[in-house]
């Protein structure tokens, strides 16, 4: 896939930035939430999706005015997004933060590659280099905080970056963003119930964890996921999978402005390796576009 023309790549600078800021947050808070624990991992998914399908609902409300819209969805997406929500939530009951991060953007990375190779999209040398630099200095950031993981939290952990990876090749083809993604929220509402159903037993929620879980959801997942599914369709699968190692280190610089943690030597050559992968993805890519349009 070509570079953007200049004149929308601001806008795509502008709103990935927003989407990884929102995974960013995204992890924080269900963290935050989980490991007091002021709630518990069902209901917490539970609130997150049932919130987040409720802010974009009043948001088509107020932008569609009643107009008729064609884009609904699919069950297929929700449940992907439901499984990703799920699985991360329980996950993170058992895991710490830096061995969650490796096993989820691990996974994440892995799928979508062998999704587009299993397509046939061909990745020249310096996109495979490019994957490598930015992976290793992911691995090189979370690499302190990775700790033996339990088969089952490992377990969990995959299946979370392995649905959200779908997730997010679901969105490729999404021609009304805001559309698909209320939708999907929607209907992962069944599946919630059916959890919660099964899981009342341990449910407890306390004003800290609901408020958590509703910023999450509505704010870092609902808006967040609505904004991806918008730059999904201007990137290719292997610039999304480099894309979201960029997360941890938002996270970091995050803990930086807001908490005055230092700036370290990890942090900052992590962030030149990332940096450094995405820079190669980005230009093995346009080369190789430049190459094909010159035969």
């Amino acid at each position: 896939m070509p570079l953007p023309h200049a004149d929308n790549l601001i806008r795509l600078i502008v709103l990935t930035t927003l989407a990884l800021i929102a995974f960013a947050a995204n992890t924080v808070l269900c963290r935050w939430a989980l490991a007091e624990p002021s709630i518990d991992a069902a209901s917490f998914t539970g609130v997150r999706l049932a919130s987040g399908a409720l802010t974009l609902y009043l948001i088509i409300l107020f932008m569609q005015s009643g107009r008729r819209a064609d884009a609904r969805g699919s069950w297929r997406g929700s449940l992907m997004l439901f499984g990703y929500a799920i699985t991360f939530s329980y996950a993170y009951l058992i895991l710490d933060t830096g061995t969650g991060a490796l096993i989820l953007f691990g996974s994440v990375q892995i799928s979508i590659i062998l999704v587009t190779l299993w397509q046939g999209t061909r990745l020249h040398a310096m996109e495979w280099l490019g994957l490598a630099l930015a992976f290793g200095g992911f691995v090189y950031l979370v690499l302190p905080g990775v700790s033996t993981p339990s088969l089952t939290g490992f377990i969990l952990m995959a299946l979370a970056g392995i649905s959200w990876a779908l997730y997010t090749l679901n969105g490729r083809g999404s021609s009304a963003p805001l559309l698909d993604t209320t939708y999907n929220f929607i209907r992962t509402l069944p599946f919630v119930a059916v959890v919660l159903l099964f899981a009342y037993q341990g449910v407890h929620v306390s004003t800290q964890g609901f408020v958590l879980a509703v910023f999450s959801g509505a704010l870092a997942s609902g808006v967040g996921y609505t904004i991806w599914y918008m730059v999904l369709r201007d990137i290719s699968n292997t610039m999304a999978a480099v894309l979201q190692l960029l997360v941890p280190i938002i996270a970091a610089l995050g803990g930086v402005v807001f908490v005055g943690e230092p700036i370290t030597l990890r942090l900052s050559l992590a962030g030149l390796l990332i940096l450094g992968g995405f820079l190669l993805v980005i230009l093995g890519r346009y080369y190789y576009a430049r190459r094909v349009v010159r035969q």
